[in-house]
């Protein structure tokens, strides 16, 4: 079994996207609990207003809304009574035991799922602690509801990788308005309350790794115009296909004034980790010797960096965004400064291979010092024009440099020895 647990402000679009699913036979009532009444005898009004009223008694609590989803493996028929007992423990393992909520069972996967709508506001308007949540008690439930129920355990990483996010196959999707939207919705749901973004093309860098956009339309179309928002499924050259879906029929609502708030919110939260991306991109650049624009996006594929490059028709780059997975932030390359974008990048591509065959010359030239020389101390030595070394290393004979003919003193040379020292430190 494996336990997602989201977390929103709108209790309303989680209920709606359950009820939903089972106005078009995709799921149905499983069970509920802290409730006055049956689940059958329940309107949609008293299901949500149970729910709000208690949110209502925290109004410093931004997010009160709680999705779980429980997934099983995909080879497991378990009855509704089974199914109805798990959710019970699982939710009292938890702590939301005595909270009111609701239990769906879908059939819009492949696999059989539970979902469970609730909220986090307690009848004494105190919040429970959602913090590692899912690290703490929720692992906890999982593993001792396998054993007692028999389940296949989820602990091995296939498993768990099979309800990760992964990107969204457009060959796999079937088109039609559900399916596609259920798509959409799972990457929206892991990127929207992840990733720090601070305009629609950062966030568009990061959902185009899932193979999806979000959409505006061409300035001239109505829906640019009315400043509209639809969402749409990318096959693998990066083309739209499938059915656009409005932003608006999606639950947890991603239209575009919500993501412009989310964009005011998200802009100072980034600041602190632009350091972090900028450091990381020099050192890749560092590392490799003869750089190029697809070696320096490897590199940085390996530091958990994407780089998603703009280009024009023609082929011409204009521009550049980093999604740095590490910090979960999304970076315009100007943003970080000139010498990060497309064109600094492109030009730091060239320009390092030349500095560094120049250092290695500038190396190469250095005239080389004897151990005799050394020990004597005499520092103009180091000029080109006061050395000459033989070439044959075999030759007994050295050309020594001429030498001032100032007598130098044991003690003048350790004191002249400790200057060039000091001149070192201070440099």
């Amino acid at each position: 079994m494996v336990a997602v647990i989201h977390s929103s402000n709108s209790i309303r679009s989680a209920l709606n996207y359950n009820e939903q699913k089972v106005q078009q036979k995709q799921a149905k009532y499983l069970a509920v609990s802290g409730y006055p009444k049956d689940l059958k005898d329940l309107t949609f009004s008293q299901k949500l207003y149970r729910l709000t009223h208690l949110a209502s008694l925290n109004q410093r609590a931004k997010v009160n809304s709680v999705h779980i989803s429980l997934n099983f493996d995909p080879g497991e028929k378990l009855p509704e009574t089974t199914l109805e007992k798990i959710a019970n423990v699982y939710m009292e393992k938890i702590g939301f035991g005595k909270q009111p909520y609701l239990v769906y069972q879908h059939f819009d996967a492949g696999h059989p799922h539970l979902h469970v709508v609730t909220t986090s506001i307690q009848a004494d308007g105190k919040r429970i602690d959602m913090h590692n949540l899912g690290r703490t008690k929720s692992q906890q439930a999982r593993v001792q509801i396998e054993k007692d129920f028999g389940l296949i355990a989820a602990g091995s990483r296939k498993l768990k990788e099979a309800y990760q996010l992964k990107p969204v196959s457009a060959e796999r999707i079937k088109y039609g308005k559900s399916d596609t939207r259920r798509a959409i919705t799972n990457v929206l749901d892991a990127v929207l309350n992840n990733y720090k973004f601070s305009s629609l093309p950062e966030l568009n860098a990061v959902l185009k790794l899932y193979n999806v956009i979000a959409d505006r339309g061409s300035e001239d179309s109505r829906t640019f115009q009315k400043k509209g928002l639809v969402y749409r499924v990318l096959n693998e050259r990066g083309d739209k296909v499938g059915v656009p879906i409005k932003a608006s029929l999606i639950y947890s609502k991603p239209t575009l004034k919500f993501l412009e708030t989310r964009f005011d919110l998200n802009e100072p939260l980034k600041q602190k980790h632009k350091q972090h991306t900028k450091t990381t991109i020099d050192w890749a650049l560092e590392r490799l010797t003869n750089p190029t624009l697809d070696s320096l996006i490897k590199a940085l594929e390996k530091d958990r960096i994407n780089v998603v490059v703009r280009q024009n028709k023609d082929g011409i780059i204009y521009g550049i965004t980093y999604v740095d997975h590490t910090t979960k932030c999304v970076f315009n390359g100007s943003d970080l400064g000139k010498s990060y974008s497309a064109k600094g990048i492109l030009e730091r591509c060239k320009a390092i291979p030349a500095k560094i065959s120049t250092l290695k010359a500038n190396i190469l030239q250095q005239p080389q010092i004897t151990t005799e020389q050394k020990n004597i101390g005499v520092q103009q030595a180091w000029n080109s024009s006061a050395i000459a070394v033989k070439k044959t290393v075999n030759d007994p004979e050295e050309i020594m440099p001429p030498v001032s003919s100032t007598n130098y003193t044991p003690y003048q040379l350790k004191r002249n020895k400790k200057k060039r020292k000091k001149k070192r430190l201070r440099f």
